[in-house]
């Protein structure tokens, strides 16, 4: 009787904060209308419009450039890893290093 009234509460806490994740998102859809670059070559607008197509331009690369910087980034981190495992792997002066050396001649 005490695991229903367990899956009770949790099937309850799961409606709770699904209702307020979802109020969440439509009270706070209004401040996400546009990145920051488009806002702000929107209130700084000329009757050119040159500053819109500037803003809307390196947002559009800065976007574009995330997923290169963020893959590249992981990348060096791992590639560092596995040097600094190589490195520690084959230290010399190493036990058992000077033991395989000795048994080969």
């Amino acid at each position: 009787m005490k695991s229903e009234r367990t899956s009770s509460d949790r099937r309850w806490f799961t409606l709770v904060t699904a209702c307020a994740s979802i109020a969440v998102l439509l009270f706070a859809a209004d401040v996400a209308l546009a990145c920051p670059s488009c806002k702000a070559a929107l209130a700084n607008q000329e009757s050119t419009g040159g500053d819109l197509v500037s803003g809307m331009m390196y947002s559009i690369l800065f976007m574009l450039s995330m997923p290169f910087a963020i893959l590249g980034s992981f990348s060096g981190y791992f590639y560092m890893l596995v040097r600094r495992a190589r490195r520690q792997q084959h230290v010399p002066g190493d036990a058992t290093g000077s033991s395989d050396a000795k048994i080969e001649r």
